[in-house]
């Protein structure tokens, strides 16, 4: 079963995330910011992540530079789910390795599973 890392601060978002994807046949585990992600990282082992940009402690940004420089992180799949919609933060994600970019406003749950189903179907097994 392929595995995702939910870091989302709105608790309601969250677990209508989690339980929309756990539906799917996946098993996700949630957390509620960067820092505590950080920290699950290697005991979960993700398949693919979804990540909020604004949190408590560790932003989604942070999150994100740390796992594009570390070779055991960097090939996880991420995809950013946030509010912010600026062209600058969009494109400074992607330079950090995010293969998606959702705007919260914009996207509904059916959105976000499509989007999940999708690139973890195209990356590598772990």
């Amino acid at each position: 079963m392929k595995k995702i890392l939910l870091v989302e601060d709105d608790p309601f978002l969250s677990s209508l995330l989690k339980a929309r994807l756990e539906k799917e046949g996946f098993v996700v585990k949630t957390v509620f910011d960067g820092g505590e992600a950080l920290t699950y990282l290697k005991e979960f082992q993700p398949d693919l992540i979804v990540l909020d940009l604004i949190m408590p402690s560790v932003s989604g940004f942070e999150m994100l530079e740390q796992t594009s420089i570390d070779p055991q992180y960097n090939k996880i799949p991420v995809i950013i789910l946030t509010n912010l919609g600026q062209e600058e933060d969009i494109q400074q994600a992607k330079q950090l390795g995010a293969v998606e970019y959702l705007v919260k406003a914009r996207s509904s749950v059916e959105d976000i599973a499509a989007a999940v189903k999708n690139h973890i179907n195209i990356a590598p097994q772990q």
